[in-house]
């Protein structure tokens, strides 16, 4: 069944264009929420979510290109940006201050993502690599080699144990951490990854394609478990619920989407828009969820399930 849900709270013009990127975290410090936008008019945004609104908090200035991806630590204090200037900013949500800027080399910085722990952040090269850069030394720690394609996107398993990366060619690679081993390869799409997503209690891994395919991945094993058709666009992110039931998937026409994970079949289509939704995300406890897109706007919807 699909039901259509009305916006809790729209900001408009909430950039001078397109929103290529989103993130929603939460201070473990005082429970405050935070979300990240990230645009092709080079900026970062910083908002604060309370009583049911956005208040822009920062407009973080310093790439000279736009946007690509911008994620936020555990710990809700940091956050990284990753740009096509191919520089990676990290920034302090407090202060609104730039506290490292990694250079990333040519075309070397597509997604972004914090390892669990907070201590590390990964991203892609265009050479198939997975570089992990330390936050705290803002340097390069060590890299996983694909040996593959130039790489779209980046998960960490919420248990720490586990990497993924999704590349342009489709090929999607999972890694130990803890050996730097190269566990599975999977072949499941033909067209890039834009998106991947671990389950919170890590055992599946939701991938998103331009070949307009979901597809569910049971880790261990690395054995398909389910295929999800008919969006009739490109699938241009994914993000699990922290219940663990279900996950969004936001697409290049149709809006936002939520399928629940056991039964793999769509129970609500939140808002339908013509422009391409390029991000959504959950907040800490999987009530609301956030969407970005050519719009220009940021959509927070409540998640009724």
């Amino acid at each position: 069944m699909s039901t259509q849900y009305s916006i809790l709270f729209k900001q408009e013009q909430a950039h001078d264009d397109a929103i290529w990127t989103v993130a929603w975290g939460m201070s473990e410090k005082d429970g405050s929420e935070t979300i990240v936008t990230g645009s092709l008019d080079d900026l970062v945004k910083v908002w604060k979510w309370a009583d049911e609104k956005l208040e822009l908090q920062w407009a973080l200035e310093g790439h000279q290109l736009g946007v690509v991806s911008v994620d936020i630590s555990h710990t809700g204090t940091i956050a990284a940006s990753s740009s096509l200037d191919a520089h990676i900013r990290l920034w302090d949500l407090e202060t609104g201050k730039q506290i490292k800027l990694l250079d990333a080399g040519p075309v070397d910085a597509w997604s972004v993502a914090f390892s669990p722990d907070s201590k590390y952040l990964a991203t892609g090269s265009h050479l198939g690599k997975v570089n992990i850069f330390g936050v705290e030394s803002g340097k390069k720690e060590f890299s996983l080699d694909t040996r593959g394609k130039f790489i779209l996107s980046i998960a960490y398993s919420p248990d720490g144990k586990y990497l993924a990366s999704g590349a342009i060619d489709g090929i999607i690679n999972i890694f130990d951490i803890a050996t730097g081993k190269l566990l599975h390869t999977l072949e499941g799409h033909a067209m890039p990854i834009r998106s991947l997503t671990f389950s919170p209690d890590s055992q599946l891994l939701v991938t998103a394609s331009d070949d307009g395919y979901i597809k569910i991945y049971d880790v261990q094993h690395a054995s398909l478990a389910g295929t999800l058709s008919g969006h009739g666009s490109w699938v241009l992110s994914v993000a699990f619920c922290p219940d663990d039931t279900h996950f969004v998937s936001s697409l290049s026409r149709k809006g936002v989407k939520i399928k629940r994970i056991y039964i793999y079949v769509c129970i609500f289509i939140y808002f339908k828009i013509l422009l391409q939704v390029w991000g959504a995300k959950y907040n800490g406890n999987g009530s609301k969820i956030v969407s970005v897109g050519d719009d220009q706007e940021v959509h927070v919807y409540d998640c009724p399930i």
